[in-house]
């Protein structure tokens, strides 16, 4: 078996090139359900909102530099919780909150303002925590990141898509509606598929190495929904609020992140893995959590 770190995962251009189509199909797909009504029904609630940001782009990923540094894991690896702590909310963040009884409307208000301010703060968040541990430095200078390059690229996957689906909900609300539900299923699938036959070819290398980081995700992983649960306890919201900043915290976009490490990381083993297996176990842990959310109505649910 060949160390981690020298494993580089059967990624070719054109593949590499459709799976960008893919998360901007996604992105367009999901896009279309917003409306400016969204933005400011986030910004009536402001505090929540503000907290649930501070969480993902600036608490989370700070701490995860602090779980670094306590864990040691291989550079690679720890690249990879860099970068996977760096990425905006995941997909599945609105319907787990919806599940487990949260503050939906907030969960998306999150999802949507992070996937925004993920273009400049993913590209900083990476080159800043990163250049601080030695060995993830030394990796960043092995491959010659350019941050600017990154944020246009995350400008590329994430902001023109959200822009069109933006436009034409607001311009054609009644094309938007029609196609949302179509658009939504097209897309995930798609990405869905493309993302396991990805997995089907590196199969190999994913049986070999996903015992080494699967501690790793899971203590990451829930470092993630302690550190959104906590920091909206800490500050005073309530119940629902709490459960929707826990789970946009602790639910990453894993899909551009394995876009990131093919177009700038040469599909480096370790940082691949751990962002593949954190695609699948945040599912499984946000989902159990949800679950067991759903049997224990928040107060303001009980009273209602």
């Amino acid at each position: 078996m060949i160390p981690i770190d020298e494993v580089r995962l059967n990624f070719n251009p054109q593949t590499l090139a459709l799976l960008n189509v893919i998360l901007g199909f996604v992105m367009f797909g999901v896009s279309l359900d917003l409306k400016l009504a969204d933005f400011r029904a986030a910004f009536a609630t402001p505090r929540a909102l503000v907290i649930g940001l501070l969480g993902h782009h600036l608490v989370f990923p700070a701490f995860t530099f602090g779980l670094v540094w306590l864990l040691n894991p291989i550079p690679s690896i720890a690249l990879g919780m860099i970068l996977v702590s760096s990425c905006p909310a995941g997909h599945i963040s609105n319907f787990l909150t919806y599940h487990a009884k949260g503050n939906t409307a907030l969960s998306v208000s999150i999802s949507t303002i992070s996937t925004l301010t993920a273009i400049v703060m993913t590209p900083i968040n990476v080159a800043f925590w990163a250049s601080l541990y030695p060995p993830t430095a030394a990796i960043l200078k092995e491959v010659a990141v350019n941050p600017w390059e990154m944020l246009l690229a995350v400008l590329f996957l994430l902001g023109l898509p959200l822009a069109a689906g933006l436009t034409i909900s607001h311009r054609f609300p009644v094309l938007a509606k029609r196609a949302l539900k179509p658009m939504k299923i097209f897309s995930l699938v798609v990405f869905v598929l493309f993302v396991v036959g990805a997995l089907a070819a590196n199969w190999r290398y994913f049986l070999e190495y996903v015992g080494f980081v699967v501690g790793v995700v899971l203590v990451h992983n829930a470092l993630a929904l302690a550190t959104g649960y906590g920091l909206a306890y800490a500050t005073g919201l309530p119940e629902r609020d709490r459960r929707a900043v826990s789970i946009e915290v602790g639910i990453q976009n894993s899909g551009l992140g394995l876009i990131l490490i093919f177009n700038f990381f040469n599909g480096l083993g370790g940082m691949a893995i751990v962002t593949a297996w954190w695609g699948i176990w945040h599912i499984v842990a946000g989902l159990t959590l949800a679950t067991w959310w759903a049997h224990r109505p928040p107060p303001a649910a009980v009273n209602a």
